[in-house]
């Protein structure tokens, strides 16, 4: 898949101000200091498209971006941010699980982890609900440029087994400062796509 265009659309507090259209929705989701808005970033090739904000916990809304005005990449607040205030962090929550159970557009999720630390409780607790819902998804280690190829093969390794992953479930290195990765997950997202429009 090839990205021609893409545009910020509009920021949502919950499922009522996502809209109403029916394009198709793939969820970028990770911990708060995961890299997720480089990521995005890197995969648009749009230097400051998604905001990078030195301080973790930033997203906290639902953000829309139509790419080659046919669907929508949603970028879901980050997890794990012990420093946000309980009640934020609970909201943040409430907000995830209505969207990523009811939201009928949504086809697949990105679910990102750290190249650099094994994955947290909530990573773990996040990959099993996705398998339970037998939601397609793509698991990406971040910051991989941060460990050399024998490290970040071993990193892989210790990923897969941490997270319980079969050997057929997608995981791939990704490095928003090199770029490496980002022709893996573009397939991987066209291909999601594909499929959903065949079901």
């Amino acid at each position: 898949m090839k990205i021609d265009s893409v545009e910020f659309v509009l920021s949502a507090g919950n499922n009522g101000e996502c809209p109403d259209e029916m394009r198709p929705e793939i969820a970028m989701s990770g911990r708060s200091n995961v890299g997720k808005s480089s990521l995005l970033n890197s995969l648009f090739r749009r230097k400051g498209l998604a905001l990078v904000s030195s301080t973790p916990g930033k997203t906290q809304r639902l953000n829309y971006f139509l790419v080659n005005d046919e669907f929508h990449v949603v970028d879901l607040p980050g997890y794990g941010y012990a420093k946000a205030p309980g009640a934020v962090r609970n909201q943040w929550g409430q907000m995830m699980q209505e969207y990523l159970r009811t939201r009928r557009q949504l086809v697949a999720v990105v679910q990102l982890v750290d190249s650099r630390h094994l994955p947290s409780r909530e990573d773990r607790e996040m990959v099993q609900w996705l398998r339970e819902e037998s939601l397609p998804f793509c698991l990406v280690a971040t910051k991989m440029d941060k460990l050399g190829t024998s490290a970040g093969q071993l990193a892989l390794k210790a990923i897969r087994k941490a997270l319980e992953l079969p050997e057929a479930q997608p995981l791939l290195p990704y490095s928003s400062k090199t770029g490496a990765g980002r022709v893996e997950l573009l397939m991987w997202m066209g291909r999601a796509l594909e499929a959903a429009t065949e079901a």
